[in-house]
Order: C-alpha cells, then sequence, then structure tokens
C-alpha cells in the first residue's frame, strides 16, 4: 500500500512558510536581489565590471552572484538598481483596506 504524498498550500512567501522571524524582509531582498541578477547578467560583464559598476569589492560580488541577497540590505540592493540605469518607484498604503490615508508615490 502506497501512502498519498501530503501537499501543504504555500503562503506565497517561503521564508514565512519556514517559520522564520525576518521572513518579510529575506522575501523582499530576494525579490529585488533577482532582478539585480537579471539585469547584470543580460550585460554580460566580468565580476571585476560588476565591482567598479556597483561600487562593491569583488568578493561581494561573487556573493551576489550566487544569491547570497542577506548580506545586503534592501537598500543596498536598491542603489544597485540605479546604478543598473532602474527607475524605481515605491507605493506606500496602509495594509487595511478600509485605511483613511491616500497613498503616497515615491520615485527614488
Amino acid at each position: 500500500m502506497t501512502q498519498e504524498p501530503v501537499f501543504e498550500q504555500s503562503s506565497g512567501n517561503v521564508f514565512a512558510d519556514l517559520g522564520l522571524s525576518d521572513a518579510d524582509e529575506l522575501f523582499t531582498r530576494g525579490k529585488i536581489g533577482i532582478q539585480v541578477l537579471r539585469l547584470l547578467k543580460k550585460r554580460n560583464l566580468k565580476q571585476r565590471e560588476i565591482s567598479e559598476l556597483l561600487g562593491i569589492p569583488q568578493p561581494e560580488v561573487s556573493h551576489l552572484m550566487k544569491g547570497e541577497f542577506q548580506r545586503f540590505s534592501e537598500g543596498k540592493l536598491l542603489i544597485f538598481l540605479k546604478r543598473l540605469d532602474t527607475e524605481i518607484t515605491l507605493h506606500l498604503r496602509p495594509r487595511d483596506a478600509s485605511g483613511q490615508s491616500a497613498e503616497t508615490v515615491i520615485s527614488l
């Protein structure tokens, strides 16, 4: 007799599913970091060139290219996007839809 596999619905955030206390922060870093990697891979640059472009030492480039985004703050990853000629827009609004405040948009 074979046992049926057990599946669990994901929350959409693998870090939260794993029960990590800083899940939202890790998820945000991952989403930004993946975008940085996509842009860098499109340019087909050597690590030395990436180091100069992003203003970080070559060993840090190596960590970035391996997807070790936890080594970089969200702010630092956003700076990398700007240095890669990416327009960044932040939308700030209350989590609760019944909130009275208007949405705020910030372009960086």
